[in-house]
């Protein structure tokens, strides 16, 4: 079933998630409809928190990069209650962008190296480090389960550039092909 995402200003996008447990109400379904909502929203990730949920859950699916042509080795992974354990390496900008802020895009730095302690969707126990834009897009999602958006690392002039069309998606005044929530 697809899920409406939720757009920039709602508070869920601002909240610290909370850790679930394996009985979880309908956890494999909402597993399920959060890819159907993320491919169908043509997204590499999703978080809980943008469906609405503020629980620590978020899937991502990297192999779609491997098909537009980049050099990438794809992943395709849920995380559950995932946990920062280390972040390392070089510092690298990229252009990233969210489904709970269309249209907006901008350059963020991370560090190129994130190890993470996560439980798979059998609440199995991972411990994985992982490069490159593998660890950009679970960087990401991660954020969002810490209440974070990727808004807060862009610089300040770009803000300045946004701050108007970004109030124009808290109002609900923005065309997307999915459907969105707003607060």
């Amino acid at each position: 079933m697809l899920l409406p995402i939720y757009a920039y200003g709602h508070p869920v996008l601002r909240k610290k998630a909370e850790d679930i447990t394996p009985d979880y109400e309908d956890l494999s379904k909402l597993i399920a409809d959060m890819w159907e909502t993320m491919y169908h929203a043509e997204g590499v990730g999703l978080a809980a928190p943008q469906i609405g949920r503020p629980i620590r859950l978020f899937i991502i699916d990297s192999i779609q990069l491997e098909e537009k042509g980049k050099d990438v080795i794809g992943l395709k992974t849920v995380f559950i209650n995932a946990e920062k354990v280390e972040e390392k390496g070089k510092i690298w900008a990229y252009e990233e962008g969210c489904l709970s802020i269309p249209d907006i895009r901008g350059d963020v730095d991370r560090l190129d190296t994130l190890t993470l302690r996560y439980l798979d969707e059998n609440f199995v126990e991972h411990i994985t480090t992982f490069d490159g834009i593998n660890a950009r897009v679970i960087q990401h999602e991660y954020d969002h389960i810490e209440g974070i958006l990727f808004l807060e690392y862009l610089k300040p002039v770009k803000k300045a550039m946004i701050r108007g069309r970004l109030e124009n998606i808290r109002k609900g005044k923005v065309k997307v092909d999915y459907k969105m929530k707003f607060a």
